[in-house]
C-alpha cells in the first residue's frame, strides 16, 4: 500500500494538495517577491517609482519615433515594448503591474493593507514624477516628435466618459496584469521579454487606456504646446486608473486567487504560526 501512494505521489508531482508543481512554484515566487515590495520604505517606493516612470517614458519616446515614420499603431505599439523591457530588467515598479503580486501577497497574510496602500500610491506618484520630467526633456530634445505627441495624446483627453472609453481603461488593466502573470509563470528572461513585447502591442498598439502609458503620452503633448490642460488630463485619469485597477484585479487577480484558494489558506496558516 506504501509503495502504491508513493508512486502515486510521484505521479502527482511533489506539492501537497490538488495543484500542479509548476503553480505552487510560481505561487511561491509572487508572494515572496509580493511580501519583499510591500515592506519597502517610503524612500525605496518613490524612488523605485520614480525609476519606472523614467524607464516607461523611453518606450513612449520609440512609440513616437515609430509612429511618426509609419503612422502605423501596431507597429509603434510593439516598439514600444521596449518601455516594458527596461523596467522588467531594471526591477521598477509600475503602478499598473501592482494588481497582482502584492495583492497575493497581502491575502496570503504576508503584508498589510495599508502596505499595499502605500506601494500603490507611492507608486503612482513616482511613475508620474517621473515620466512627466523625461517628456520635458524628449519635447526639448526632440522637436519634430511635438506634433505626434499632440496627436496622440488628443485621442485621450476628447475621448467622452462612456461606454467604449470605459470598456477601453478594463480591458488595459486586463492586459498589463495578465502580462505581470505571464512573466511570473515562467523562469525564462527570454519568455518574459516576449510577454513584455505582447502586452505593449495589445496596450499601446491597439490604444487602449492606460493610466500611467498614456499619461505620459499626455505630459508630452502638454509639453508641446497642446490646446488642453491639466484639468482635461485629469478628467480622463480618474476614471481611467480606477477602471485599470477593476480589469487586473476583478479579472485576472481575482481568478488567479480563486484558483490558488488552497495555497493561500495554506501560506495564511503558515505566516499565523510565525507570528
Amino acid at each position: 500500500m506504501a509503495q502504491g501512494q508513493d508512486t502515486a505521489r510521484q505521479e502527482l508531482g511533489d506539492s501537497e494538495g490538488p495543484t500542479e508543481d509548476q503553480l505552487q512554484e510560481a505561487f511561491d515566487t509572487i508572494v515572496s517577491e509580493g511580501a519583499q515590495r510591500l515592506h519597502r520604505t517610503w524612500r525605496e517606493v518613490l524612488t523605485t517609482g520614480l525609476a519606472g516612470g523614467l524607464e516607461i517614458g523611453i518606450g513612449v519616446v520609440v512609440l513616437f519615433a515609430v509612429y511618426a515614420e509609419t503612422g502605423s499603431h501596431l507597429l509603434a505599439g510593439l516598439a514600444f515594448g521596449v518601455g516594458f523591457v527596461a523596467l522588467l530588467l531594471a526591477r521598477s515598479e509600475l503602478f499598473t503591474e501592482g494588481f497582482l503580486v502584492p495583492v497575493t501577497a497581502v491575502v496570503a497574510g504576508r503584508a498589510s493593507v495599508g502596505q499595499l496602500g502605500k506601494l500603490w500610491s507611492g507608486t503612482l506618484v513616482g511613475n508620474l514624477i517621473g515620466g512627466w520630467a523625461l517628456m520635458w526633456l524628449v519635447v526639448h530634445a526632440l522637436p519634430d516628435l511635438r506634433a505626434t505627441a499632440v496627436e496622440s495624446a488628443t485621442a485621450f483627453v476628447t475621448a467622452p466618459l462612456d461606454l467604449e472609453s470605459a470598456a477601453l481603461a478594463f480591458l488595459a488593466g486586463i492586459a498589463i496584469t495578465l502580462m505581470t502573470r505571464m512573466q511570473h509563470g515562467t523562469t525564462s528572461d527570454g519568455a518574459k521579454i516576449v510577454a513584455a513585447f505582447a502586452g505593449a502591442l495589445v496596450l499601446a498598439g491597439l490604444q487602449l487606456f492606460h493610466s500611467i502609458l498614456d499619461s505620459l503620452v499626455i505630459f508630452a503633448a502638454l509639453h508641446a504646446g497642446a490646446p488642453f490642460g491639466y484639468g482635461d488630463w485629469l478628467a480622463w485619469f480618474w476614471y481611467t486608473t480606477l477602471l485599470n485597477m477593476a480589469g487586473g484585479l476583478l479579472v485576472v487577480t481575482l481568478l488567479r486567487l480563486v484558483r490558488s484558494k488552497d495555497m493561500i489558506q495554506r501560506e495564511r496558516a503558515a505566516a499565523g504560526a510565525d507570528d
